[in-house]
């Protein structure tokens, strides 16, 4: 199969309610994750660009939902950044709000990205997350970061590690891909995927 690239990619909007979203005319995929887990590094790296998404060396820095259409035939969400300690309790409070209305209302979600990072345990929020996809019976990959920083005997254990995790409310692990940012490790075969969703659901579908 020939390696899908995006060739155009376009910031569309940012938005703070589901109501603000674009128009669910086309399929998307969301990408999500703790705060400063690599989620603007990646989508870069996905996209070819250096500054589609913005990079911050402070945790949190996309507190909306940011829209963007590539070769104008599919959308990428990237989500706010959960689990943000320095945030006020009204603001985890909001984001958790929005992306709750997200993911159980956004009738062209393909799949969700649930980026996690390969350099420590699974967290209680990660875990949390992917439950209540389950949950709204979301479609979602998972994807660890990071992992050239990491050794290789760490990144071979880095599925169990997540199975032993998630096995009291899931019987088996999702799809899962390993990436570096620096590297592009994992990049080429999370667009590849995307192209092969894209390819086998009816335009129809989301018009």
């Amino acid at each position: 199969m020939k390696e899908y690239k995006i060739k155009h990619i376009n910031f569309i909007k940012s938005s703070t309610t589901l109501e603000q979203c674009p128009p669910a005319d086309k399929p998307e995929y969301a990408f999500a994750g703790r705060s400063n887990v690599g989620k603007s590094k990646l989508i870069n790296s996905l996209a070819n660009r250096k500054k589609l998404a913005k990079i911050s060396q402070t945790p949190g820095k996309t507190r909306t939902i940011n829209h963007f259409v590539a070769d104008n035939t599919w959308y990428l969400a990237d989500l706010p950044g959960y689990g943000f300690a320095k945030r006020s309790k009204t603001e985890r409070s909001m984001f958790q709000k929005m992306i709750l209305e997200y993911i159980s209302g956004r009738n062209n979600l393909v799949v969700l990205f649930v980026l996690v990072d390969s350099r420590i345990p699974p967290q209680k929020m990660d875990i949390d997350f992917i439950n209540l996809l389950g949950k709204f019976e979301v479609p979602f990959y998972i994807i660890f970061t990071k992992t050239d920083k990491i050794s290789q005997k760490q990144k071979n254990a880095l599925p169990d590690n997540m199975f032993q995790a998630l096995q009291d409310t899931w019987e088996q692990l999702p799809t899962y891909f390993f990436t570096s940012s620096v590297t592009k490790t994992g990049c080429q075969d999370i667009l590849n995927e995307i192209d092969r969703l894209n390819r086998s659901k009816p335009v129809n579908n989301f018009l």
